[in-house]
């Protein structure tokens, strides 16, 4: 079977990445400055050989996709299935009001344990990176010898990266996770393998960083 080419980009920039605050699945929108920087990755891609576009259904990731969309001339679908981790009851919380309210808690996220549940119906890594790994076999089986868009969120990425240089959840990242930086990827059957990471050069000056993966 022939290797599906993927490029994948995390969403623009929202205010609340500039806040710190915890998005998952709430539907926050992008700033000015994420749909300038989803319009430049957009340019970026314009000559790009696109089959298809795959997105979070989340509005900073669908909005982000779309400017891909109408440079490229691909078809976009969203899925559900590339959603951001859910963060619970701890979404549209700052990681220090976690800290504050539950100390034991926030200890077990900042040292990435893998089983971590946030309260409220949550997902752990391990549960996130299951959901991811199987959305994309499924997404780029159906691309063989074709390159495909993938545009989701911060911790899809760090998952995507993980897979690709096949890294434990638990980790400590050493990695960037910018906004709409281009990220690009090989997928076989046999899984990931990765082709080139963190490209901002479209952004004139890098992207903010993902704090919560």
């Amino acid at each position: 079977m022939q290797a599906t080419r993927i490029i994948a980009i995390r969403h623009g920039e929202t205010a609340w990445n500039v806040d710190a605050r915890i998005q998952g699945h709430l539907d926050i929108p992008l700033n000015d400055m994420g749909l300038w920087q989803a319009a430049q990755a957009g340019k970026a891609l314009a000559g790009e050989p696109v089959a298809a576009i795959y997105s979070s259904d989340l509005l900073r990731a669908y909005v982000t996709a779309e400017a891909v969309a109408a440079s490229t001339g691909a078809a976009l679908t969203a899925d559900k299935g590339l959603r951001e981790r859910c963060f619970g009851s701890f979404e549209g919380q700052t990681f220090n009001d976690i800290e504050a309210s539950h100390p034991e808690d926030a200890l077990r996220w900042r040292k990435r344990d893998p089983g971590f549940v946030p309260a409220g119906g949550g997902e752990s890594l391990l549960m996130l990176r299951d959901r991811i790994s199987a959305t994309v076999d499924r997404l780029a089986s159906g691309h063989p010898g074709e390159q495909i868009v993938i545009v989701a969120h911060g911790g899809v990425m760090d998952v995507l990266y993980r897979l690709a240089t096949h890294q434990e959840v638990q980790a400590p990242r050493t990695w960037a996770l910018g906004n709409a930086a281009i990220n690009r990827l090989l997928w076989t059957p046999q899984g990931l393998g990765l082709v080139g990471w963190g490209d901002v050069q479209h952004l004139e000056g890098g992207a903010r960083d993902e704090v919560f993966s």
